[in-house]
């Protein structure tokens, strides 16, 4: 019987809002976590990823899954095995059939999370979760483990949809900094990306967690403090 493997599918890099390349991703979950296979999910490109992909495949044992955290009308979706980008601004629903189109994998991102972050222009723009969407639309899963600091509620109003609907529940880190890689993760049966998928599709995924370090937290605080309001807008929408 194969080992249950694990993933982080929310990772983001200077493509987007993270402070790490794509290459320091890369040689930080392969040095200092457990993970087998990450996702790179920059916001609305899939540059970052394949640059890591490519990186990986050359100098690392764990492999990196192409992915895009697409700005939907309703809110944020994870697209996963993408091979090409996921215009932002379109309907949920359209945004689903797009991945899905590509062959891809669709995932509500912290569904029930709303804040304020500034744009790369110093602006502020509201940014969220598709809210109870993410139970009526064709997704494959729902983020029920976000690591990021503060999710406890929102992770569990996703857990409780998930539950209710028998959506398949993941977890990912939705790492801006290397310390948050692999605090929220996803364990499934194999090593790969194709027993990953596979997991997926089928429900036979985990979500995991693991604490900060003290350190850790000073530098998500950090990060915050360049990115998002002191203080979330609301927990559910």
């Amino acid at each position: 019987m194969s080992r249950r493997g694990l993933a982080d599918l929310h990772i983001h890099t200077t493509y987007s809002d993270g402070w790490p390349t794509p290459r320091d991703v890369v040689d930080h979950a392969a040095a200092e976590t457990a993970l087998d296979v990450i996702a790179i999910t920059d916001h609305d490109t899939i540059e970052g990823a394949l640059r890591a992909a490519e990186y990986a495949a050359r100098t690392a044992a764990l492999r990196v899954v192409i992915g895009e955290e697409v700005s939907s009308r309703q809110g944020h979706i994870l697209g996963l095995f993408l091979t090409n980008r996921i215009r932002p601004g379109l309907t949920a629903a359209h945004t689903v059939d797009l991945i899905h189109a590509q062959g891809g994998v669709a995932i509500a991102a912290h569904p029930f999370w709303r804040t304020q972050r500034l744009t790369r222009r110093r602006r502020r723009r509201v940014v969220h979760g598709v809210g109870y969407l993410a139970g009526e639309l064709e997704f494959d899963a729902i983020e029920v483990e976000n690591s990021t600091p503060g999710m406890a509620l929102p992770n569990l109003l996703a857990r409780r949809l998930a539950e209710a609907t028998g959506i398949t529940q993941v977890g990912g880190s939705d790492g801006h900094i290397l310390d948050a890689i692999g605090r929220g993760a996803t364990s499934f049966p194999g090593t790969t990306p194709r027993a990953l998928m596979t997991a997926l599709l089928n429900g036979r995924t985990r979500p995991e967690k693991r604490r900060y370090t003290s350190l850790g937290l000073v530098r998500y605080m950090a990060w915050g403090l360049l990115h998002e309001r002191p203080r979330e807008l609301a927990a559910a929408q």
